[in-house]
């Protein structure tokens, strides 16, 4: 039993051997009765730019992606308030064996390409890439209309920073390093991902265990 305890927590993370295919990864319930007091939590939140070495523990990834931006309420509200609840924001997380795209509705991963992509977000700032799992912030302006403009984009700019609030909060009540980080690769990630052009690349957090 405890051998397939530890191979599935491990695959979590890689997920795939490899030359096989990507797969959705359903990840555990949230603990949200967990970690520290939000006040604690907030004299806690600071920038990390250095990792220990080894992976996310799955219950603290699925933490994290609920505190982000899941589902807490039944009428499928997010823990992140959006403008005019459009929900435009989706998270995408970077692993070593690929891109995946959180499903807040199923609580899960949903495959989006193989590969690992962790370089393309560090773009050049190696700390990043050591990081076992990148946040990928994406607000999708054709939620608000269908013509975005530069209104549009601020306003999918001002909730991807909602999110980057929640994500750094809940490392800090985690005991998890984060930093939110405007360098990436845009071009490389967008084409990567197929990102549409309406799709804007807000911000990105590696996320790893403290030193």
């Amino acid at each position: 039993m405890k051998t397939r305890i530890l191979f599935l927590s491990m695959a979590l993370l890689t997920f795939v051997a490899y030359g096989q295919e990507l797969s959705t990864i359903k990840l555990p319930a949230p603990d949200k009765s967990g970690g520290m007091p939000l006040m604690k939590a907030l004299s806690e939140r600071r920038s990390s730019r250095s990792f220990a070495a080894g992976e996310l523990k799955p219950q603290d990834l699925s933490t994290l992606l609920w505190a982000a931006n899941g589902i807490n309420r039944e009428d499928g509200k997010r823990t992140a308030p959006s403008a005019i609840d459009k929900r435009d924001v989706d998270i995408y997380a970077l692993l070593p064996a690929g891109a995946y795209v959180y499903d807040p509705k199923a609580h899960a991963l949903n495959p989006v390409a193989k590969g690992d992509f962790r370089n393309a977000a560090a773009n050049g700032q190696d700390f990043a890439a050591t990081a076992p799992v990148v946040l990928l912030l994406v607000s999708d302006l054709t939620r608000f209309t269908a013509t975005p403009n530069e209104g549009t984009k601020l306003t999918g700019a001002l909730d991807v920073g909602i999110v980057s609030q929640n994500i750094s909060l809940a490392c800090a009540s985690l005991g998890l390093g984060t930093v939110p980080r405007g360098t990436m690769n845009q071009a490389e990630l967008r084409k990567a991902l197929q990102l549409k052009d309406t799709q804007y690349l807000g911000l990105n957090h590696p996320v790893g265990n403290l030193r």
